[in-house]
């Protein structure tokens, strides 16, 4: 059951705070709706953007920062965005450190001790977050994409590859595009996964465009800033290039000089990744 915190017009739509008890991740989790003003008329279904978040972000980083819902409401998508980690948990430490515990979810479903009870952020994504707004919500089932920023753009590349039955489209800021070669993936997957590197490569963007099962025709569009501090050592977008050339999966990875990585980047772009995803989900 959805608990409605917070609703506040927005560009002719509303823009929506909800809280739910989460079977998958055994605690309380929250998460941001945009509804455009095409989903608020009677009967109506629209398509829908899931948008995962970055390092210690919540789900009011997107809503607040990105200036994503002007162009939402545009061309009638709702956007999705839930929080990036449990909270609550009481795993000893798991907020000792910026970029793993809260705040870092990684997007995957942990295998460790003291992480598999709670964090398991892949499982809530696809499967239960998913439901619960097509359940809910005036969203169509049939008409899903995903993006995200950073450590969510990782999971967003993921997720669809591993999902395109769930996801028609998908696109990502500055992802964290090779996690099982860069220090923060490292970290998060040794944490959460263990040991056994060949069991991260199920969560690496890198290796999964691979041997994904289902080529996404109308194109991957990835946006990264040249001037971003994180580029040299944790993101790797040209091994994720090399990648989907390799594929033959097509991608559009378009480079910006002068800038980093934060959402001054990200709400100068969104327009065209709005735009990217409606042209596949509305065509």
């Amino acid at each position: 059951m959805l608990e409605l915190l917070s609703s506040h017009a927005c560009h002719g739509g509303e823009q929506r705070f909800y809280r739910h008890e989460s079977q998958t991740i055994g605690l309380p989790m929250r998460f941001s709706v945009y509804l455009p003003p095409q989903a608020l008329k009677p009967d109506a279904k629209v398509p829908a953007l899931f948008y995962l978040a970055g390092l210690t972000s919540t789900e009011e980083t997107f809503a607040i920062k990105a200036g994503a819902q002007r162009f939402a409401a545009r061309h009638g998508v709702a956007l999705v965005a839930p929080d990036t980690s449990p909270r609550g948990a009481g795993v000893p430490g798991e907020s000792a450190a910026w970029d793993f515990g809260v705040g870092a979810g990684f997007y995957v479903d942990a295998t460790q001790e003291p992480w598999a009870r709670h964090y398991r952020m892949y499982s809530y994504v696809r499967d239960e977050l998913r439901e619960t707004v097509l359940n809910e919500l005036p969203v169509d089932d049939s008409r899903l994409g995903i993006f995200g920023h950073s450590m969510g753009g990782h999971g967003a590349l993921m997720l669809a590859l591993r999902n395109p039955e769930f996801y028609r489209s998908v696109s990502a800021f500055a992802p964290i595009a090779a996690p099982t070669r860069c220090p923060w993936g490292e970290k998060a997957f040794g944490g959460y996964l263990g040991d056994d590197r060949e069991a991260w490569k199920e969560y690496d963007s890198s290796e999964l465009v691979v041997r994904a099962s289902r080529k996404f025709a109308e194109g991957i569009l990835v946006d990264q800033g040249l001037a971003d501090q994180f580029l040299a050592e944790q993101l790797y977008p040209d091994v994720f290039e090399a990648a989907c050339r390799a594929a033959g999966q097509p991608l559009t990875l378009r480079r910006h000089a002068g800038y980093d990585h934060g959402y001054y980047f990200i709400s100068t772009f969104i327009e065209d990744h709005i735009a990217h995803h409606a042209k596949v989900l509305l065509g």
